[in-house]
């Protein structure tokens, strides 16, 4: 019959001869550091604006000078040199010409002055609105050309009038009179507007669209 004290001990032997032949990893607690990815059906985001500098990657450019003169094709690096020694910015101007064309320049200036063109280009942008004039089957002479005045004032501004009729009770049957009431104005208009849709009734109105003349400046 084995001795408990005797098992005991060489059970002990026995777990310390396994730890020591496989040692246990200890635990790293430390959390490895997480790297911001770019999901991978987010497009890769870009660079609009032309090369500059050390960007320019072609073997060889045809470089135009400070003053516009045409210096001739050279490497990038010996470009950049100049740009440099004239304290200015070496920019690809023309990047599918064959070899690419570069311009020395001062390039804060460059985005400055294309910055404020693409601005007033977009105050010269007339957005065109819809006003609307509403005249009766009845409208007398004196409210004619009240409403007349409005509709010329709006087509000489650049916007385009959406002629309103509406009807009431029994004037539906009378829906003649009002077509030549538009017709009317239609004819008034006419050197300085266009029809666009004709007189059309939707429910109880009859509408006619009216845009501006091309400018002829």
């Amino acid at each position: 019959m084995a001795h408990p004290v005797r098992e005991a001990a060489e059970c002990g032997l026995k777990a310390a001869a396994i730890r020591l032949i496989f040692p246990q990893h200890k635990r790293n607690d430390k959390q490895e550091p997480t790297i911001a990815r770019r999901p991978h059906n987010a497009p890769p985001t870009r660079d609009t604006g032309p090369r500059i500098n050390e960007r320019i990657r072609a073997p060889e450019i045809r470089l135009i000078g400070a003053e516009g003169e045409n210096i001739g094709v050279i490497t990038p690096a010996k470009a950049l040199d100049l740009a440099i020694e004239a304290g200015l910015d070496l920019v690809e101007i023309s990047p599918n010409a064959t070899p690419p064309v570069c311009k020395i320049m001062d390039f804060g200036k460059f985005k400055y002055e294309q910055q404020k063109r693409e601005s007033e280009a977009r105050k010269k942008q007339k957005i065109i609105e819809i006003k609307e004039v509403k005249f009766r089957p009845g409208t007398d002479v004196h409210d004619y050309e009240v409403k007349m005045r409005n509709v010329i004032k709006f087509l000489e501004n650049g916007d385009k009038v959406k002629v309103t009729l509406r009807f009431r009770g029994r004037e539906m049957a009378h829906q003649d009179l009002g077509r030549q009431l538009l017709e009317r104005v239609a004819e008034d208009v006419k050197e300085i507007g266009k029809i666009e849709n004709m007189p059309k009734m939707e429910g109880r109105q009859m509408i006619m669209m009216i845009g501006p003349l091309p400018s002829k400046s």
